[in-house]
Formats: structure tokens, C-alpha cells, sequence
């Protein structure tokens, strides 16, 4: 079992985000990943990345899955 410290550290260090493509505006992919590991992240001209909150991207999250099993 990991100390609830780390765990809590970990946490912080983690970002959610969309990608957005510009040319077509539509949602182009999400995900999280760890902040060190974002910041070299290298996005096609067209793309932007926003990023949001946990609670915003279980909501995507759970949406798409909805859809997906229908």
C-alpha cells in the first residue's frame, strides 16, 4: 500500500486537458498525464490544448463511455 502522502503529491503533479483542433473545431483527443511530461509535449500547428479540472474530465470521461456502449 503507498503512503497517503505520496499519493497526495502525486495527485498535484497530474493534469487533465482536451486537444482542440482550430481548423475544424472539434475535440481532437483528452487525457492526463504528469505535468513534467506536458510541458515537452509537442502539438500540431492546428491543435491547442486547454486544460481542466478532475471532476470536469470524469464527466467526458463517463459521457463517452455512456455513448460508446450504446
Amino acid at each position: 500500500m503507498m503512503d497517503p502522502v505520496f499519493d497526495t503529491e502525486f495527485e498535484k503533479e497530474i493534469r487533465y486537458y482536451l486537444d482542440l483542433n482550430l481548423v475544424d473545431n472539434t475535440i481532437s483527443g483528452w487525457g492526463l498525464d504528469l505535468r513534467e511530461k506536458l510541458v515537452t509535449a509537442v502539438l500540431k500547428p492546428n491543435q491547442h490544448r486547454i486544460f481542466i479540472t478532475k471532476g470536469q474530465y470524469n464527466k467526458l470521461v463517463q459521457k463517452a463511455s455512456e455513448i460508446r456502449k450504446k
